[in-house]
C-alpha cells in the first residue's frame, strides 16, 4: 500500500474548499415536503367536498327512485351533502391551523379601547 501523494491531496482539499464556498453562497434548495403537504391538504379538502356532494346526491336519488318522487329528495340531500362537505372541509382546516400553532379566532372578546382625540377613553 503506497502513501497518497501530498500534492494531489492538497489539490483535492482546495477543490473541496472552493466547492464549499460556492455552496455557501447559494440559497438553500426549496423544501419539497412543504409543497407536497400543502397540495395534499388542498386535495383532501376537495375530495371531502366532492364526497359529501356525491353521497348526498346518491342518497337523494335512491330515496326518490324508491318513492317515485324524483326531484324532491335529490335536491334536498344534494344540499345536505354540500353542507356536510363544507363542514368537513372547515374542520380539516381548523385541524391544520391547530397543528401549525396559529392562534385561535377570538369569539366575542373584549373590544379595543376607544382612542379618541381628547385622550379620555
Amino acid at each position: 500500500m503506497s502513501e497518497p501523494d501530498p500534492r494531489s491531496e492538497s489539490e483535492r482539499l482546495r477543490a473541496l474548499e472552493e466547492r464549499i464556498a460556492r455552496m455557501r453562497g447559494r440559497e438553500p434548495p426549496p423544501r419539497m415536503d412543504e409543497h407536497y403537504s400543502q397540495a395534499s391538504l388542498a386535495w383532501r379538502m376537495v375530495i371531502e367536498l366532492v364526497a359529501g356532494l356525491v353521497l348526498g346526491f346518491g342518497m337523494g336519488y335512491g330515496i326518490d327512485w324508491a318513492l317515485g318522487t324524483m326531484p324532491v329528495f335529490l335536491v334536498i340531500f344534494t344540499f345536505l351533502g354540500l353542507a356536510a362537505g363544507i363542514r368537513t372541509m372547515l374542520r380539516s382546516a381548523d385541524e391544520v391551523r391547530r397543528k401549525a400553532g396559529a392562534p385561535a379566532k377570538r369569539e366575542g372578546g373584549a373590544a379595543a379601547p376607544d382612542r379618541s382625540e381628547d385622550g379620555h377613553g
